[in-house]
């Protein structure tokens, strides 16, 4: 459409930069990262465009259009020029509907006998999600009915045009940006804008923005190119970087709603900027920038850079120079999610007979994530690559397993043999469900049956939705398609016969029409109940669910447990949280012993080492002190730079086979807390580490870790991505700090090859010369595909 859009667009945008730097919209800034951008070695790999955002308007010409801050932007059109003699494209930024100032102005439109006065909805009203309550909206709506309209809207792109620029973001759309009703209303001004578009002649690739509403997709589909699903992605001073890794999660629950509604006729799913070239200051660690990347590409969504190219890592540069990499995002096939929950399976066709497979795991722990071929369509596969390391595997016969980093992904380039259909499973709708408290049957048009179910959770007895008839021929672990629907991020909770609860995340963008991701859930021989809830906020609409298999199919080894569905103690409150595990977290607790979160029934199935994923919120220094089955407590001492989204850690605690119980307090006020993963230590790796030797003064010492590697191909890039210690004695007061950055470089190994280094221990005073230590530490290398976890509680100070 408008001669655009035939393949997603690579390149850059200023606001993530904007964000940051107050005075960095200037039109030497723009010059500066044109020119960054053509020394980067990227632009020969596909990226070419410039995108100038919200902030470059001064004021408005004879004719009521917008025109640039004088200041900021002396030459607007020599600014494009020279991004052209780049071999460059340009892009700007606009919002749908008329500013005040053009409207007092009564200024003529280009070409008519009309004026800006007689075009705008009287009494005024608000022509975009920007727009305030009437009578002074200052951003006011076009009556597209009336004479002057359309040729208003055809004179602001025919000035764009005239300037150069190959690319329109219009900003503010509803239905969506928060604005999810027809009160606003901005489809015919999209409509309009494409269309002006066309008038041009010129490729002028349009994209809508932002968090659209998807019960209007024929529109966005027919008259843009792009249409932003997910809220912004940068933090915008809600924390200390660009973004973070709640913010990049948000966008796989997100994208489930969209994904079969992609492609070069029909526009992409944006996902906002790809804030992963700025080191430290993106906010996300190398795997999780991985992870970006990779659901960024499956999904076939626009790849635009933020932060300053001139300061482009060699992260970024590697990733964007990968053309086997950047095909999937090429491939003109989104992906679909396959499996969900916290390890994600998504599955695209890559056009040649070839399947792109991502693997994602979500937790904040080392997991094993495994996808049976079969549950893809196919039988085997007769080879596959490892498309980060550029590696061929082989061939994989049933399945593929592997360890992956917290947050981290692996993704595969396979070649799919035989044909695997799908079973059939049983449906059970959620109209027919039990239903307790306030859940209430709707009609819905597009579900199953026609009903829906709404108003679920908010309470951690009530409100619920139970199938009571899940009827299974052997007890084993089934997949369970979950059909529902929401417009923005929101989560499920459920129970098969009380036993451990799962938490499912989801997002989407609609309350009206049901999307589907499918999960494990462990079923007993003959009738089951399975119960659907949400203890700390609203849940998604339910539509129903479908349960499949014969009982083999793959059970996730760790689990989640949400904080506000845990025992709370005194002063402890729960409060919404959208960027959170469930949506709501913890706070008000600590500063008194009874104070307290207690998560009662902590289940694992054997007596060992086990690895706590802790997800938290605090704006500072804060602590927990964390008792497990009534021993003293362990003091955990974090920092953060968000009360809105989560930060996380682990750490290894000595677990009971069965049930335990894990009591969060602080002697001083503590951190918010989302949820905790308990999971088992894991490890597929080459890469083996010990500990072989200690040395220095009594309360700061050396620690001497070896990794090696056994394997037959070299360990590239191995990096130690965290070492913890903690007490394992029961002394409270002692503390051990690691003063050691992470992740760790530990270069190449190779084959049989062996790295050492020290490790920094400071321990307090109060640590004693016999005390006892929990070691967890994890090293990786070859971009995560390798991971290797060190577990012991034997080591002596």
């Amino acid at each position: 459409m408008n001669g655009a859009g035939q393949k997603p667009y690579l390149g850059w945008s200023s606001f993530s930069q904007q964000t940051l730097d107050g005075g960095f919209l200037t039109q030497a800034s723009m010059e500066t990262q044109s020119d960054a951008l053509r020394n980067s070695g990227l632009q020969q790999h596909g990226f070419q465009y410039i995108n100038l955002d919200s902030g470059w308007q001064g004021s408005f010409d004879g004719n009521g259009r917008p025109i640039p801050n004088s200041t900021t932007f002396p030459d607007i059109k020599a600014m494009v020029d020279h991004i052209h003699a780049n071999g460059q494209k340009a892009g700007i930024y606009w919002i749908p509907g008329i500013e005040q100032p053009a409207v007092d102005g009564n200024y003529p439109i280009l070409g008519t006998p009309y004026h800006t006065q007689d075009i705008v909805v009287k009494p005024l009203t608000a022509g975009n999600a920007f727009g305030g309550a009437s009578p002074n909206p200052y951003h006011d709506k076009i009556d597209f009915s009336k004479p002057g309209s359309h040729e208003y809207i055809d004179s602001v792109v025919a000035l764009f045009a005239s300037w150069g620029f190959d690319f329109i973001k219009l900003d503010a759309v509803t239905p969506g940006s928060y604005s999810d009703d027809l009160s606003i209303d901005n489809r015919e001004d999209v409509a309009a804008w494409s269309n002006a578009i066309a008038k041009t002649g010129k490729p002028i690739w349009l994209t809508i923005s932002w968090q659209l509403s998807k019960d209007y997709l024929n529109t966005w589909q027919q008259y843009a190119n792009a249409r932003r699903i997910d809220d912004d992605v940068e933090c915008e001073g809600r924390c200390a970087t660009l973004t973070n890794w709640p913010r990049i999660v948000l966008r796989q629950y997100d994208l489930v709603g969209w994904e079969k509604d992609a492609g070069p006729s029909v526009g992409w799913n944006d996902l906002d900027t790809l804030d992963v070239g700025d080191g430290a200051l993106d906010g996300l660690s190398d795997e999780e920038k991985q992870s970006a990347i990779t659901i960024w590409s499956m999904a076939n969504a626009p790849l635009y850079l933020g932060g300053d190219l001139t300061k482009l890592d060699a992260f970024a540069k590697n990733a964007f120079s990968n053309d086997e990499l950047l095909a999937v995002d090429q491939s003109g096939h989104p992906a679909t999610q396959i499996t969900g929950g916290m390890q994600p399976v998504w599955l695209s066709d890559a056009g040649t007979g070839n399947r792109y497979v991502a693997l994602f795991n979500l937790n904040d722990i080392p997991s094993r994530v495994t996808v049976r071929w079969s549950d893809l369509g196919f039988t085997n596969v007769t080879s596959m690559k490892d498309l980060w390391n550029r590696i061929d595997l082989g061939p994989s016969t049933g399945s593929f397993s592997t360890v992956v980093l917290p947050h981290g992904s692996r993704l595969l380039k396979v070649r799919p043999q035989g044909v695997v259909h799908a079973a059939e499973g049983q449906s059970y709708e959620a109209e027919a469900a039990v239903l307790t408290g306030n859940a209430t049957v709707y009609a819905c048009q597009a579900c199953s049956g026609g009903s829906k179910v709404g108003y679920i959770g908010a309470s951690a007895t009530s409100n619920a939705v139970t199938f009571t008839n899940v009827r299974v021929d052997k007890a084993g672990t089934y997949r369970m398609q979950v059909d529902a629907m929401t417009q923005g991020p929101r989560a499920l909770i459920f129970s098969a016969n009380n036993g451990p609860s799962t938490t499912l995340n989801m997002g989407g963008g609609s309350f009206n029409l049901p999307q589907s991701t499918t999960v494990s859930v462990t079923l007993q021989q003959g009738v089951n109940s399975i119960t659907f809830y949400n203890a700390g906020t609203y849940a998604v609409d339910l539509d129903r669910i479908v349960v499949s298999g014969t009982g083999n199919a793959v059970a996730p080894e760790s689990n989640t447990y949400e904080a506000e569905a845990a025992i709370l103690g005194g002063t402890a409150t729960i409060s919404g949280c959208s960027f959170c595990s469930g949506g709501a977290s913890i706070g008000s607790f600590g500063a008194g012993d009874a104070n307290t979160v207690t998560f009662a029934d902590v289940t694992v199935p054997h007596p060992g080492i086990y690895q706590l994923g802790i997800e938290y919120l605090t704006s500072g220094p804060r602590s927990f002190q964390i008792a497990i089955n009534g021993n003293p407590p362990i003091e955990l001492d974090l920092n953060g730079s968000s009360f809105e989204s989560p930060a996380n850690t682990a750490m290894p605690v000595q677990l009971q086979g069965g049930q335990n119980r894990i009591v969060f307090g602080s002697s001083g006020f503590a951190p918010g807390l989302d949820s905790i993963t308990v999971g088992p230590v894991v490890t597929n790796s080459n890469l083996i580490g010990a500990i072989t030797g200690t040395s220095g003064l009594r309360d700061l010492r050396f620690w001497r870790m070896k990794v090696s590697n056994q394997g037959t191909a070299p360990a590239k890039d191995a990096r130690l991505n965290s070492f913890t210690v903690m007490p394992a004695s029961g002394d409270t007061t002692c503390k051990v700090l690691v003063p050691l950055p992470v992740p760790l470089p530990l270069g190449n190994i190779s084959p049989g090859g062996v790295t050492t280094l020290e490790i920094p221990l400071a321990f307090s005073p109060a640590c004693r010369e016999d005390s006892i230590f929990t070691v967890h530490s994890v090293f990786s290398a070859n971009n995560g595909a390798d991971v290797g976890v060190l577990e012991s509680n034997s080591q002596a100070k």
